[in-house]
């Protein structure tokens, strides 16, 4: 399905320039012809029906993954900014032999216990003439609910757990997210997301091939570089984090004009902070557009577009996907009220790999996907989130969600940044401790910011302490990590 679909639609593309990056720049009929390649050396290598390929945001990882998927195998993107150790246990668990890569990570793969194969030493221009001059090779027949994915969370809150994607999820959730968003094959997207996190790999590997656009592949995040890259390449639609924005704004060149040919802006991946929302709209007059989803979603579930718009919401649900907000004994929220997030349609994952009883923790019996997030519905279908389950603090047997703690402190025009923790507290249960970080050349003490969040804040929600830091710890992916922050308590 997946595959299938993609290879219809950019076989029509052949001349069209399908992604570049500093290195080199491919047509979508350079593109077919690679997979083909990536598909014949992949068959050869291994009968293993799980691939590891670790690669940044570049112009080969198109191919690679579609050679994948075309060689009827599972595509396990690797996460390059871990630890050894880490990855040594992703490989084990998903029983690679086999990753795809470049010589770029050979002291990282070096320490893995796997068989890497290096993009450079493979005969490339070679086994591209040979796919122009032979029939191409059959499609798999693969049904829509055969795994096409398997990514690893990030293991911020344990060890990492391999999250199923099916080519129905990813088909699905790419054709409802370009419906929500009503755009159209003109448009050049900027890939600076790493493909080993789900929003990278499909709003900006999957979705513009989906519609036939091209991509310029930037893959290390470097403020200056993406300036540059965006006036330079005429950008249209840029997707990022919102760590990257805030670090986007920090750069002094940058101007609106820098981004005069952007018509769309995502951020996705953590809270968008008011500061730099409303920083993005003050200094380039670019309205950020925020958007809601997880790996097991594959990831999008509701997005903010020029047409659903409501500022500190992440818009509306896509098509096909439905959510409702539930209380904790399992009864529907009214509008306006917390609970958590449930989630049902075709990109709801098919469950964790090998794990089983997992897989039936996060599902209700009539099929609800449970994020663990708690959100609430506004009377029109806006989503807000509020908060996360495992982050609720319980002060004095009151339940205190640090993300609306976060959104008070990053009101304040001296915060860029703020992050809640819980500590137990022998009389209360547990008290809020918040560590915030300044806007550059701002200054305030813990003693304003106290007052300031009594101000906006009930008395059991004011953080017991506000801890100023240079910045906060971040994972791979750019979330912050707060076992982190709790360890330096």
């Amino acid at each position: 399905m997946l595959l299938r679909e993609i290879v219809e639609i950019i076989s029509r593309l052949k001349s069209v320039v399908a992604v570049e990056d500093a290195s080199r720049q491919l047509t979508y009929g350079q593109v077919l012809k690679l997979a083909v390649v990536m598909k014949r050396t992949i068959s050869r290598l291994t009968d293993c029906d799980r691939i590891g390929i670790m690669l940044p945001a570049s112009s080969m990882f198109p191919a690679v993954f579609l050679g994948v998927l075309w060689a009827k195998r599972k595509a396990v993107p690797l996460n390059f900014l871990l630890a050894s150790d880490e990855l040594a246990t992703i490989v084990k668990d998903a029983e690679l032999d086999v990753v795809m890569t470049v010589r770029h990570f050979s002291e990282l793969i070096s320490k893995l216990p796997v068989r890497a194969v290096y993009l450079e030493d493979l005969p490339l221009k070679r086994g591209m003439l040979w796919a122009s001059i032979t029939p191409r090779p059959a499609l798999p027949d693969v049904s829509p609910d055969d795994t096409a994915l398997i990514l690893y969370t990030s293991g911020t809150t344990g060890q990492p757990k391999g999250v199923e994607l099916t080519h129905r999820n990813l088909a699905s959730n790419c054709k409802n997210t370009i419906a929500a968003l009503d755009i159209d094959p003109q448009q050049r997207f900027l890939n600076v997301l790493p493909p080993f996190h789900i929003f990278g790999l499909t709003a900006t590997v999957l979705v513009p091939m989906y519609m036939g656009a091209c991509v310029y592949a930037v893959p290390r995040f470097s403020p200056a570089v993406v300036v540059r890259t965006v006036a330079k390449q005429r950008i249209t639609i840029l997707m990022a984090i919102p760590s990257m924005y805030a670090a986007l704004l920090r750069t002094k060149s940058s101007t609106a004009a820098t981004f005069e040919s952007v018509r769309i802006v995502i951020s996705g991946g953590e809270p968008l902070p008011d500061t730099v929302r409303k920083a993005f709209l003050d200094r380039y007059n670019l309205r950020l557009f925020e958007g809601y989803g997880l790996t097991e979603t594959s990831p999008v579930v509701c997005i903010c577009s020029d047409a659903h718009y409501r500022e500190r919401t992440v818009g509306k649900v896509i098509p096909q996907t439905k959510i409702q907000i539930v209380k904790e004994d399992s009864q529907l929220c009214p509008a306006c009220a917390d609970g958590e997030i449930q989630v049902q349609g075709p990109g709801v994952m098919k469950g964790y790999y090998k794990r089983p009883e997992e897989t039936d923790k996060v599902f209700t019996k009539d099929g609800w996907y449970l994020t663990g997030d708690i959100g609430q519905l506004d009377v029109d279908g806006f989503l807000s989130i509020t908060g996360r389950v495992k982050d609720m603090i319980i002060v004095g047997g009151e339940n205190v969600f640090p993300r609306e703690i976060e959104d008070v402190l990053e009101s304040h025009d001296s915060v860029l940044q703020a992050a809640v923790i819980g500590q137990p507290d022998d009389l209360r249960g547990e008290v809020a401790i918040a560590f915030v970080v300044l806007s550059p050349d701002k200054s305030v003490d813990e003693g304003a910011l106290k007052i300031y969040a009594r101000q906006k804040l009930a008395g059991f929600k004011v953080p017991r302490r506000i801890i100023i830091s240079e910045n906060l710890p971040t994972g791979p992916t750019g979330k912050v990590l707060k076992r982190k922050l709790a360890s330096l308590l």
